[in-house]
């Protein structure tokens, strides 16, 4: 199947019963009844399939998690309760049996460099960051450290660079190593990174898979080396997702290859006009024919699906003149989240990379005046409207 047959199908369905309901129900239940002794004795010991106890399993979670790993064709996934618990469990799963070293994308999400930074090199994680488009950097970097694990975005917070995942997790491979990318960004529907040679992808649900902004939830989807050690760690961490939450990712799943292509039509159209106005300096959007890694996008991404995000630099501004610019917008949303059906602005100097050094946002190139826009699905001239009223002042 498609991926947007998959999207709709997967996951539901698939438990043998006299009736079966067409949607995955919400299991509730801590724990679950079996007939026998013998039969809760395999299925505690993995000997079995079945359900004793939600921190291990549960039948909306496993509906989910099936579904995802049919997205990303993988070989197992887990949900898990935010998108930085997913991150955590795939970093440790990754780190279990090698060396404890990372290479690290430098451009990353600040709660992601902020994870590596403050609990694990305190616990003797080695973190080496380098420009994962710079593919000498990496390979060169690679061969010093000889990380156990290597991690990138699809398309990166909140600059947008895109590396190539597929020379990179080849260079991983031959030291050794596991490969993680955060798909968040691209999602399954542009980009699968295990089928080019990830070890692992992860996802923050919270974004566009769910994509209605009332989840919080993460993913991982492993390759067969992987899924057993992930699913064990789930077993001892606990970091699952709830029902309720399952259920609601799954039901946002179903309409996710729609709602991302509209975003993504509409996210060419708002990168264009923002390209042309007087008050923007500078945009960056992976679908710009003048894209530093537009080699890349051109091979990584179909065409006309570069993801939903847009940033854009206001010409000569500072934290003053974009809370003004901020505060004049009507319909556009002011959230520190993305992906949503609803175009939101986000301002990554008090947001999403608040806790990087001023200086560090700086070599970046996070400036003081760039603005994050995730294109929602509205209709893309409203969208434009209200950030023309809010850059006019």
């Amino acid at each position: 199947m498609k991926i947007q047959s998959k999207a709709v199908h997967s996951g539901d369905r698939g438990k043998p019963a006299t009736q079966v309901p067409v949607t995955t129900p919400i299991y509730s239940s801590s724990s679950f009844i079996v007939d026998t002794s013998e039969e809760l004795d395999k299925i505690l010991g993995v000997e079995a399939p079945g359900f004793c106890y939600a921190r291990y399993d549960n039948p909306t979670n496993c509906a989910l998690e099936e579904l995802v790993r049919d997205l990303e064709n993988g070989a197992g996934a887990l949900a898990c309760a935010s998108g930085m618990s997913a991150l955590q469990v795939a970093l440790t799963a990754a780190l279990l049996d090698r060396r404890k070293s990372i290479v690290a994308a430098d451009a990353l999400y600040g709660a992601t460099i902020k994870l590596m930074m403050n609990v694990l090199a305190p616990f003797g994680v080695e973190v080496r960051f380098v420009d994962i488009c710079n593919l000498q950097a990496v390979e060169r970097a690679i061969a010093e450290e000889k990380p156990g694990c290597v991690v990138m975005e699809t398309i990166s917070n909140p600059l947008l660079r895109v590396g190539h995942i597929a020379r990179v997790a080849e260079m991983t491979r031959s030291a050794g190593g596991a490969l993680l990318v955060d798909n968040t960004f691209a999602t399954p529907l542009m980009v699968r990174p295990l089928e080019l040679g990830a070890a692992m992808s992860v996802h923050s649900a919270t974004k566009y898979l769910a994509g209605h902004g009332d989840v919080l939830g993460g993913l991982i989807v492993s390759d067969a080396g992987h899924a057993p050690v992930v699913k064990s760690l789930s077993r001892t961490y606990g970091p699952v997702l709830g029902p309720f939450e399952s259920y609601l990712t799954m039901r946002g799943i179903k309409t996710f290859p729609l709602r991302v292509e509209r975003q993504c039509a509409n996210a060419c159209l708002i990168a264009k006009h923002l390209a042309s106005h007087p008050r923007v300096s500078r945009v960056h959007f992976p679908g710009d024919p003048h894209h530093p890694d537009a080699a890349t996008v051109a091979e990584l991404f179909p065409s006309g699906l570069y993801g939903a995000m847009v940033s854009f630099e206001l010409k000569d501004a500072g934290r003053p003149e974009v809370f003004a610019f901020m505060d004049r917008l009507k319909m556009v949303v002011r959230a520190t989240s993305l992906g949503d059906v609803h175009t939101m602005a986000l301002y990554p100097v008090i947001a999403s990379h608040r806790d990087l050094p001023p200086k560090q946002r700086q070599r970046l190139g996070i400036t003081d005046g760039l603005v994050r826009l995730s294109v929602g699905i509205e209709d893309a001239q409203d969208i434009i409207d209200d950030l023309n009223q809010a850059l006019a002042g």
